[in-house]
C-alpha cells in the first residue's frame, strides 16, 4: 500500500504542480512564466517527488512509465494495474483541486472549445498551435519513447543512480520546451485523463490518442533498452 500511496502523492504533485503552474501563472501579463516556466514546473515536480518517494515506488507517476518499465523488464506485470490506478486517481484528485482554487476566481468557466483549456492536451483545433492528429501522434510517440530512454538509462544498476531524479526531470522539462505548442505536452496518460475529465467536449473522444502514443512510445523504449542499450553481466 505504502508503494500505491506513493504514486498516488507522486501524480497528484506532477498534475497540481504542472498543470496549476500552467493554469495560474503563465498568462500573467509581464509577470506570467509562460512556455519556458511551464516546462520547467513539470520537470521540478518529477524531480522532488522522485527524491521525495522514488526510493518507495519506483517513482513512476505516469501509467507510461510503468507499462515502459514492464516492458524493458524492469517491474512485474502483477504490479501494472494497481500502480496504474493510482495514478490516475492522484491525477483525476490534482485536477480537482486546481478546479476548487480556480472555481474562486470571479467569472471562471472552461471554454471546451479553446485549445489548451483548462491544460489539457489536444490536436487539431485543440492544439494550441493547430497541429494535425498524425503530428500530435508522432511527438507523443518518439518524446515519450525518449523520456523511457533516459529512465532506463539513469536508472541501469551500472548508472550514478544518485543523480537519477535530476537526468529525468531535465528530460521532462525538454520534452514539455518541444511540445507544448503541439499538444499541450502529454507524454503522461493520467495526466491527460485528469485535465479532459473537467474540460470535457471533444477534449473525451481525443484522449485515445494520450493514452496510445504515449503508451506504445514506452513499450518500445522498454523493449530497445532491454535488448541494444542495456549492458550485460560480464
Amino acid at each position: 500500500m505504502k508503494k500505491l500511496f506513493a504514486e498516488f502523492f507522486g501524480t497528484y504533485w506532477l498534475v497540481f504542480g504542472g498543470c496549476g503552474s500552467a493554469l495560474y501563472a503563465a498568462g500573467i501579463p509581464d509577470l506570467g512564466i509562460g512556455f519556458a516556466g511551464v516546462a520547467l514546473a513539470f520537470g521540478l515536480t518529477v524531480l522532488t517527488m522522485a527524491y521525495a518517494v522514488g526510493h518507495i515506488s519506483g517513482g513512476h507517476f505516469n501509467p507510461a512509465v510503468s507499462l515502459g518499465l514492464w516492458a524493458g523488464g524492469r517491474f512485474p506485470a502483477k504490479d501494472l494495474v494497481p500502480y496504474i490506478i493510482s495514478q490516475l486517481v492522484g491525477g483525476v484528485a490534482a485536477a480537482g483541486t486546481l478546479y476548487l482554487i480556480a472555481s474562486g476566481k470571479e467569472g471562471f468557466a472552461i471554454d471546451a472549445t479553446q485549445a489548451g483549456a483548462f491544460a489539457s492536451n489536444g490536436y487539431d483545433n485543440l492544439s494550441p498551435m493547430g497541429y494535425s492528429m498524425q503530428s500530435a501522434f508522432i511527438a507523443e510517440f518518439v518524446l515519450t519513447m525518449f523520456f523511457l530512454l533516459i529512465i532506463l538509462g539513469a536508472t541501469d544498476k551500472f548508472a550514478n543512480s544518485g543523480f537519477a531524479g535530476v537526468a529525468i526531470g531535465l528530460g521532462l522539462t525538454l520534452i514539455h520546451l518541444i511540445s507544448i505548442p503541439i499538444t499541450n505536452t502529454s507524454v503522461n496518460p493520467a495526466r491527460s485523463t485528469s485535465q479532459a475529465l473537467f474540460t470535457g467536449g471533444e477534449y473525451i473522444p481525443q484522449l485515445w490518442l494520450f493514452w496510445a502514443a504515449p503508451i506504445l512510445g514506452a513499450i518500445a523504449a522498454g523493449f530497445v533498452y532491454k535488448n541494444l542499450l542495456q549492458k550485460k553481466e560480464e
